[in-house]
């Protein structure tokens, strides 16, 4: 797999949600500032809830913005089936609860943005962090490895397919 394109598309996708945050922040900054939102009582909040939530917008458009920056540096470095998963690892997991039927998953373990989702050559590749769950139990495990983990109350057996 393409580990530079997923990247770039790791990056679209921020890009994308950072205009989204900034457009919010900019209407809720608007909204706080309008002079319909001045208080007409003691209990009138309009005008505070908005600028509330656009703090709020524009933390997250910087967060969004941070996360960019290290994807835009991430050093991307090719993986063997001796290489420890860490930064930069695309990973394909082979997973299993109880009798279901075997499922495989494809995860990109990135500086940030966990949770972010892309879809490269027809496969849906999650972003995770070495910070999150998954990624705490993936860092410095190798292709062939099994492992339990347990999510959502469910025991779920796990074994490292590939690591790029």
């Amino acid at each position: 797999m393409n580990k530079r394109a997923i990247v770039q598309k790791i990056i679209e996708s921020l890009v994308a949600e950072l205009e989204l945050y900034a457009q919010s922040a900019r209407a809720a900054h608007a909204d706080a500032t309008h002079e319909q939102s001045k208080a007409e009582n003691k209990y009138d909040t309009r005008g505070l809830e908005a600028s509330y939530l656009a703090r709020g917008q524009s933390r997250q458009a910087a967060e969004t913005a941070t996360a960019r920056a290290f994807f835009e540096s991430l050093e991307l470095r090719d993986c063997g089936p001796e290489t420890p998963i860490d930064l930069g690892a695309l990973i394909e997991l082979e997973t299993r609860c109880g009798r279901e039927p075997l499922e495989r998953a494809f995860y990109f373990m990135g500086p940030k943005a966990g949770g972010t989702e892309v879809l490269h050559a027809k496969k849906s590749i999650l972003v995770i962090t070495p910070e999150s769950p998954l990624g705490r139990q993936l860092t410095g495990k190798r292709k062939g490895d099994l492992f339990q983990f347990t999510m959502a109350g469910l025991v779920r057996d796990y074994r490292i397919i590939s690591v790029w």
